[in-house]
């Protein structure tokens, strides 16, 4: 992956949380990045999968779109 295909993002954790990625990270033999990435993979697949998400995902494109054309009137 170049740098022109990743998005640097910056995150809080609470100092138990942080502790316990590092902590698995280290037993997995990948880059704390790694595990992350992982994390919000399977997150996204899930989401993604889920009916009830797909519904609320339409809902607001239909919402932004209604604001978006409004917005490009005149």
């Amino acid at each position: 992956m170049s740098e022109n295909e990743t998005k640097v993002l910056s995150l809080r954790l609470s100092k138990e949380l942080a502790e316990e990625i590092f902590s698995l990270a280290r037993v997995e033999g990948v880059t704390v990045s790694e595990a992350i990435r992982a994390a919000i993979y399977r997150y996204v697949t899930a989401r993604r999968s889920e009916e009830d998400f797909k519904k609320r995902l339409r809902k607001r494109l239909e919402e932004d779109r209604e604001i978006l054309e409004r917005l490009a009137e005149d």
